[in-house]
This record gives C-alpha cells, structure tokens and sequence, in this order.
C-alpha cells in the first residue's frame, strides 16, 4: 500500500508533514511518496535528523497556497505538489493521496482531475467527529456551499456506508442538521431534504439541533457545506477552549495541581476523546480513489492520523462499496 503525500501543504510544512509521513510509515506498514520541492525536503530531514530511506520523492517546483483560488490547481499550479500528487494518483503510482493544503485547491483536484464515481452528484468532505458517546461523521464539511435537497439524501446514503464499513454500524442513525426539530423547520432546501430522506430507507431520525450534536444523538450528521463547515469549526473551537478552560482550573495553585492528580487518567481520556488529532483529517467521499484533507493546522500525530483515514479507506474498499450501492439504487 502506498501513499501520496503533499510534502508542502499545511502550516507546518514540510517538517511535521515529513515526521508525520513516517510514524505512519513505521505504524502501518506503508510506503510514502511526497511531493514537493526536493532539495528543500532533503534539506528539512537532515536538519532535524530523519531518515528518508525507503521514502520516494517526486521533484516540482511549486506550491499551492492559502490564498490561491481553488481552480489554481488545474492550470496556474500545475506543477505544484498538489497537483502532481493528483497526477500521480491517476496514472496508478500510489493508492490514496494526503494533502494538508488548500481545502478548495483539494475539492476541485479531487472532483476534476481524479473525478467522480459514477452516479455521486457532488462529492462530500467526511469529518468523523468525537460526541459525548461515540464518533459521528459530518457531511459535507465544505466541499458544497449551496447544495439541493438529493444532494443532502446522498450524503446520508454515502456516510451511513461509511459508519457501516469503518465503524461496524449494523443501521446508522442519519440526522439532518436544522435549527429546529421539527419537520417544517429550515428553509426549503431543509424542509425539501427532510421530506426525501424520510422515503429513502435510511435510519433517518431526523432534524437535529447543534446543541445536541456533541451528545451522540446520530452517527451521520447532514449538511450542506456552508452550514457543515460552521458546524465543524464550531465544534473544534469550542472543544479546544473548554479544555483550555479545565487546564486552567487545575493549574490554578498547588491545592488545584495535587487534585488533578487523583484525576489524572479519566482527564487524559477525556482530552484523546475530544481531540481532533485523533481522527487527522477528512476524507473526500465520492470520488475514484481515496483523497483525504488533512487539518491545516496538522501537526505529526496528526498527519500520521489523517494517513490512517487513508489506509482504513483502502482496506475496506470504500470507493468499491460507494460504487456497488450506487449501481443497485440505478437499477
């Protein structure tokens, strides 16, 4: 198994990309092949002591950025890490891409150079998020600002498949995201949504509100981009500050400090729970070979865990379960 990295995107690139690329490696067996300037990645690794053998490069000179324009990738780009990566991935040289780049950049190389799966309207980013009890995903995370109604009613067939082969789910409960729980609540696009997934077989439970998100109330949480994007930010945002919050109580004095001692294992688990580095990223649902958006922000362990969201996707063969489901709903 191997996978494509964009050794430039993020950040903190290349270094954390770079020890991230091999605690995966060293973790799940897998061979890397970056991307990206590679001078300046030799130079990186020797500076900080890592060791790139076994690890392909493939050489370009460019790099897309955080404020280049999503198309950027297609032409402007195109020798860029992300774009060959992209190429790369086509032309059968790795199984999965890995990218910590432009969110937009990402969506529109996933969507236009390595496409659709056949039948999938628009592809979804996939956010598999910690709740009180169990994981849930969220989708779409950004990828369809303005979405319509069967739009959202994929999402849910494509992220109860997803619950079911990498969590085990037998019948994920799938939620739209309202502001209200009733059926007439939101606007059409909800109120039209809500109507469609009710017919669509699915485990739907229906509306759900954001404050009851974070307490497990469904395993698939529906939305179109713009909302979900909120939603995801909101979410890791508030996550972050509450246990800034706790930290701070207990740092508070010597008293505070010996208390958080007898304390000490439950609140580790409680911060692995709620930490988003443990799920790394975001996969790209609906497109031919697997594509994941690792967090901007991605430091090692957390790219280490966004190539994770690579190799369960490969191992239990989502792009040929997406594909399988969707012919059986043609015919």
């Amino acid at each position: 198994m191997k996978i494509i990295v964009d050794c430039f995107g993020g950040d903190h690139a290349p270094l954390e990309i770079l020890k991230g690329s091999l605690m995966a490696a060293k973790e799940f067996g897998v061979q890397i092949l970056l991307t990206g300037r590679e001078t300046q990645i030799r130079r990186c690794a020797q500076e900080n002591g890592l060791d790139l053998s076994g690890t392909e490069i493939a050489d370009c000179p460019d790099v897309v950025t955080m404020h280049d324009s999503p198309r950027s990738v297609l032409k402007e780009k195109k020798d860029s890490s992300m774009a060959l990566g992209f190429r790369l991935l086509n032309e059968g040289a790795g199984d999965a891409f890995v990218s910590a780049g432009n969110t937009g950049a990402l969506t529109v190389g996933a969507t236009l150079i390595t496409k659709r799966i056949p039948g999938v309207i628009r592809p979804a980013i996939a956010s598999v998020m910690p709740s009180a009890k169990t994981p849930f995903v969220l989708m779409d995370c950004g990828a369809n600002a303005q979405c319509r109604a069967e739009m959202l009613v994929q999402f849910g067939r494509i992220g109860s498949l997803y619950m079911q082969k990498i969590f085990g789910l037998a019948s994920p409960r799938v939620a739209l995201a309202n502001n209200g729980a009733e059926a007439e609540k939101g606007t059409p696009l909800q109120q039209e949504a809500y109507a469609l997934l009710q017919k669509s077989g699915l485990n739907f439970t229906g509306n759900i509100e954001g404050r009851d998100i974070p307490f497990g109330a469904a395993d698939v949480v529906v939305a179109d981009g713009f909302s979900g994007n909120l939603i995801l930010k909101t979410y890791e945002g508030t996550a972050k500050a509450l246990m800034g919050c706790i930290k701070d109580v207990f740092t508070h004095n010597l008293r505070t400090k010996l208390a958080y001692l007898s304390v000490k294992d439950q609140m580790d688990k409680l911060k692995q729970q709620f930490d988003y580095k443990e799920y790394g990223g975001a996969v790209i649902l609906g497109v031919k070979k697997p594509v994941v958006k690792a967090h901007g922000s991605a430091d090692a362990r957390t790219f280490k865990n966004a190539i994770r969201q690579a190799v369960l996707f490969l191992q239990n063969d989502l792009t040929g379960e997406i594909e399988t489901m969707l012919k059986g709903e043609a015919h």
